[in-house]
């Protein structure tokens, strides 16, 4: 009900727009017609690169077994029904566990949350 709902409401907005209804300053009127020219974001691949290296550092100096006995844990209680998992996921970072190897965790455990399609 409450995506219908939003759904109408974002289309009557969308065409009170385009009819005028709905004046929006730069979008459906006093338009300025010079280009416009926005400077694209490039990253440094070296950013990268540098990133990875400080990630294999960490995962050959930290203790994996423990990494390891904490996701397991982590991946236990998520699987419960009403574990609380903050202090599982604490623990698991304590021990120097990543954010995507906590995510994947739960990922794993759950799937990916998709929005169902209202039509």
């Amino acid at each position: 009900y409450i995506q219908k709902e939003i759904a109408d409401s974002a289309y009557k907005y969308q065409r009170e727009v385009e009819e005028k209804k709905r004046i929006i300053v730069g979008v459906n009127e006093f338009i300025v017609d010079e280009p416009l020219e926005v400077e694209i974001l490039k990253v440094d691949p070296s950013i990268r690169d540098k990133q990875m290296e400080r990630l294999k550092k960490l995962r050959s100096e930290r203790d994996n077994k423990k990494v390891e006995e904490a996701l397991d844990a982590l991946r236990k209680a998520a699987e419960t029904e009403d574990e609380n998992l903050m202090p599982y996921i604490i623990e698991a970072h304590k021990h120097l566990a990543t954010l995507g190897e906590v995510t994947d965790i739960l990922r794993e455990v759950w799937g990916e949350y998709r929005a169902p399609l209202i039509f």
